[in-house]
């Protein structure tokens, strides 16, 4: 009998935020992989679990799949742990998971710590609707695109960024959205020197003088442009402005009336229903 992958979150800081089920399955699988074994190993010495680890990391996931696959052909459990949180969500794993589900055999998540959902819940920013998009790119032209495509966005954007790329983030969203554009940011969740600000971009700029540990950034969408009615003079006093601009052939009355369309910021059929209007 095939043994089961179990997809394990870890706690994102503070060792207490581990569930009693992960801890269980953590002490009774035969194998745990984990991105980073060191990482790993003060969990499971906190709660003096001696089961073996192996590494599984972005440079060796591919080969060592395989490996890990045939092993639970055979019957043993294995863990999957990331460094902190849930592991695939921005972390390695979804090789493993995906060759796993090829191979027939039961994957199982154990959920718990995110700081996604740890940074949205205590944000206080409208969360009905977001997208996680992990990190951005570090290449300019596609980091351009990524942060325009966040400009769109019609819900609560939700991203991680590096320390050393922080500031350059605060850069990138200020373009899109503006200094006044209030974002969440959050730092250390769960840690003794948690941080998360509810500001301004220009005051989060001011508040973060260090760029240290790993930053998740909230996004709230851009207010919607209000269309409001154009305001006209008129029919008669615009009528006049037709006339001054038509006079001595200076424009076509078409060409007027796309002028002064341009002048009101508005079209030149809204221009011919308003004249009309002054002979109703």
């Amino acid at each position: 009998m095939a043994g089961i992958l179990y997809v394990v979150a870890t706690p994102i800081g503070n060792l207490e935020d581990v569930t009693l089920r992960a801890l269980r399955i953590l002490r009774e699988v035969s194998l745990i992989a984990a991105e980073d074994t060191r990482r790993t190993a003060r969990l499971l010495q906190h709660y003096s679990i001696s089961t073996r680890t192996t590494s599984l990391h972005e440079h060796n996931e591919r080969e060592k799949s395989a490996t890990l696959v045939r092993r639970m052909l055979d019957g043993d459990s294995i863990a999957l742990v990331s460094d902190a949180g849930t592991p695939v969500v921005s972390d390695p794993g979804q090789t493993l998971v995906m060759r796993t589900r090829e191979a027939g055999v039961r994957v199982e998540a154990i959920p718990g710590p995110s700081a996604i959902l740890a940074a949205i819940s205590s944000s206080g920013l409208p969360a009905d609707t977001f997208t996680f998009y992990g990190f951005p790119p570090s290449r300019s032209s596609d980091r351009v695109r990524w942060f325009n495509e966040l400009t769109h966005s019609r819900g609560l954007s939700v991203f991680f960024e590096a320390p050393h790329r922080f500031r350059r983030a605060l850069e990138d969203l200020e373009a899109g959205f503006g200094p006044a554009h209030v974002i969440g940011v959050a730092r250390e969740l769960t840690k003794a020197h948690e941080e998360l600000v509810v500001q301004p971009i220009s005051q989060v700029s001011e508040h973060f003088t260090e760029a240290r540990g790993e930053f998740t950034i909230l996004v709230p969408p851009k207010a919607p442009v209000v269309a409001t009615a154009p305001t006209l003079p008129d029919p008669a006093e615009l009528e006049l402005e037709l006339g001054h601009l038509t006079a001595n052939g200076r424009l076509k009355r078409r060409e007027a009336l796309k002028e002064l369309a341009d002048r009101y910021r508005t079209t030149v059929n809204v221009l011919y229903r308003h004249l009309s209007g002054r002979h109703e």
